[in-house]
């Protein structure tokens, strides 16, 4: 299997890539610094530099891969647009290669409510993350939007940590019980495993530890 990887630079990028080549996958992994960053060494990763915005770049990444996986960052106070803007181009060039498949990483503010409203527009969402959720925001629709296969995942605060298996996830709404935390390692975890299982497909998913 083929993966491809956008932000695989971050903290969540690097541990995808790090599982998924521990799983046998052949692995592409996007990004401006992928030369300089602490990748391990392996027969089976492909490093691709190129830009988000940039449609042939993409699509280069894209081509003749099995699945995407999206693990974008960036600042969070809402002048970074690489998370809607990026999401918009990978979207464009997967149906232009003719791909499916993609599972991504957003905020928790996509995700719902009790009352069936967006955690993002709840009364008493922590205001320092108003703008980057606005951002991820943006990202989901335009995958509710798209033709694709996708899932996205509603992340709160993401820690250090490796695999352990010992998470929570719900479809749609925050897992009970919730501790607003996962670690990188479970996160990817859950990531890979969601391609063999598909139990949220074109559905959000919210995750804790």
């Amino acid at each position: 299997m083929i993966i491809t990887i956008f932000g695989a630079t971050g903290i969540v990028g690097r541990e995808i890539v790090t599982q998924a080549l521990n799983k046998g996958y052949q692995v592409r992994a996007f990004g401006r610094t992928v030369f300089t960053a602490p990748f391990p060494k392996n027969d089976q990763l492909k490093l691709i530099q190129g830009a988000l915005f940039d449609d042939s770049d993409v699509f280069n990444a894209i081509k003749g891969s099995d699945i995407v996986l999206s693990a974008i960052g960036g600042a969070v106070d809402g002048t970074d647009l690489s998370r809607s803007k990026g999401m918009e181009t990978i979207i464009r060039q997967m149906d232009k290669a003719g791909n499916k498949r993609i599972i991504a990483v957003g905020g928790m503010g996509v995700l719902d409510n009790n009352e069936g409203q967006l955690l993002l527009h709840s009364a008493g969402y922590p205001s320092q993350y108003l703008a980057v959720g606005e951002e991820h925001l943006k990202a989901y629709k335009a995958l509710k939007a798209s033709n694709l296969v996708w899932t996205f995942i509603g992340c709160a605060d993401i820690i250090p940590g490796g695999s352990t298996g010992l998470f929570n996830t719900s479809a749609e709404t925050l897992p009970q019980p919730n501790k607003y935390k996962i670690k990188v390692g479970d996160l990817a975890l859950f990531m890979l495993n969601e391609i063999d299982k598909n139990n949220y497909l074109c559905a959000r998913v919210g995750i804790s530890n």
